[in-house]
């Protein structure tokens, strides 16, 4: 370990109300313990928020930090946040990455943080990711954007994470830069964290696994699907791309999957949109569209036969509510702020 080893980094990790404990402990835990094995502070974890008042997590802890406009010398800033993403707009985290980014600090997001990182212009160009469940509203809100469904993302000075476990894959890449692999490994035992993934390996189950299915002609067709929700294709076009008869595909839906083609690709692009109804703040009209549907009163039809409520109740149930002093707005489609 030469000197410069021995200086200590300051990670900021600026919480967004809501924020996933899971994540933020993913990410901060292997910074401690790094300090615990070494014997001294190799790493200082300062949490941060616009004004320097608690911020509540997901699961109602609340944890205390430091004014976003008080802090120096920070090495790396992350940003936490989780929930819905039309709720995450806020000026002041907004405006300190990118003051941050000139001063030339790393920058990172956790789980949704992405979303930040893309708002304050921080992502063009640049290799990231973002929790699956917030990707959808990511490409509507910056459809320049294409983040990859990978656990974690280092991209030069950018480093993204998917959130949940990950961050323990992605804090052993970034103690392993410093420390070494030994080191590294050391720190993951720590928590029994003996599988460390690679930064390449997937977010979720494979889509055998989420649709119990083995068929490969029908994992193909399905994975197709999962990428033309906007754009469905018809039957005949849909068996086509499979090689296979219509009827063919038929076979495959019933006897595998016991839901027919027509309904498999309608449910999936309904759970589609109600993601973006929960998570965006695009018009019901909009989501219809980034959906593959004719028309907002065929889609309130469909939505409404599938979830027994409608896309405008689903909407109004996830309006947020700003905690006072937060100064939080949604923003429309590709605004920066």
């Amino acid at each position: 370990m030469n000197s410069m080893s021995r200086l200590s980094q300051t990670f900021g990790f600026a919480l967004v109300p809501g924020f996933a404990l899971m994540s933020y402990a993913s990410a901060t835990e292997p910074l401690r313990a790094a300090n615990l094995l070494a014997g001294q502070e190799l790493f200082t974890v300062v949490p941060l928020s616009p004004d320097g008042n608690p911020v509540i997590s997901s699961s109602g802890v609340l944890v205390p930090t430091r004014r976003l406009d008080q802090v120096s010398g920070l090495h790396t800033a992350f940003v936490c946040a989780g929930g819905n993403p039309a709720q995450w707009q806020c000026p002041e985290i907004i405006g300190a990455l990118q003051k941050f980014s000139r001063a030339g600090v790393r920058i990172g997001g956790i789980s949704g943080g992405a979303y930040l990182l893309a708002a304050a212009g921080l992502l063009q160009g640049r290799d990231f990711t973002i929790h699956w469940e917030h990707a959808p509203a990511l490409v509507e809100a910056f459809p320049t954007l294409s983040p990859r469904h990978t656990r974690f993302v280092i991209d030069n000075n950018r480093i993204t994470c998917g959130g949940g476990v990950a961050p323990l894959d992605m804090m052993h890449a970034l103690i392993m830069e410093r420390m070494g692999a030994d080191f590294a490994r050391r720190v993951s035992d720590w928590y029994l964290h003996i599988a460390v993934s690679e930064h390449s390996a997937p977010q979720r189950a494979s889509i055998a696994e989420r649709y119990g299915a083995h068929h490969p002609v029908l994992l193909n067709i399905l994975q197709k699907m999962e990428t033309t929700v906007e754009q469905p294709l018809d039957r005949r076009s849909m068996a086509a791309f499979a090689g296979v008869s219509e009827r063919h595909l038929d076979r495959l839906f019933a006897g595998h999957l016991g839901v027919g083609f027509q309904n498999t690709y309608l449910n999936l692009r309904l759970s589609h949109a109600r993601r973006l109804l929960q998570q965006s703040p695009l018009t019901l009209a909009e989501i219809a569209f980034a959906t593959g549907f004719s028309s907002a009163s065929h889609f309130s039809r469909c939505f409404k036969s599938k979830y027994r409520q409608t896309p405008r109740s689903v909407r109004v149930s996830h309006i947020f509510k700003p905690a006072r002093g937060i100064g939080f707005k949604i923003l429309a489609r590709g605004t920066h702020i």
